[in-house]
């Protein structure tokens, strides 16, 4: 999957407080590794995630090996504002 740098940074800043630990308990993962996959380079407590990224526009674009991170955290943004709208 290919995704522009700033929209993962945007998808990451857009969790709610709490989120990168909930993501590495539900995926079994250090919290650096999540971090990392969001733009993070600090490696010496998380995996390096699997991705490469291209120069270009908006930051860059993003080849994600592994979407599995994106599509939890799209899900937690998803329920939060859907929790909100419920409020």
């Amino acid at each position: 999957m290919n995704i522009t740098f700033e929209d993962l940074r945007k998808i990451k800043h857009a969790l709610p407080t709490g989120s990168v630990k909930r993501i590495a308990d539900e995926l079994q993962i250090e919290e650096q590794t999540v971090r990392n996959y969001f733009g993070a380079h600090k490696y010496e407590n998380g995996q390096i995630v699997s991705q490469a990224i291209e120069p270009g526009p908006d930051g860059g674009i993003v080849h994600l090996e592994d979407d599995t991170i994106l599509n939890v955290a799209k899900r937690i943004i998803k329920e939060s504002i859907h929790d909100m709208s419920h409020s």
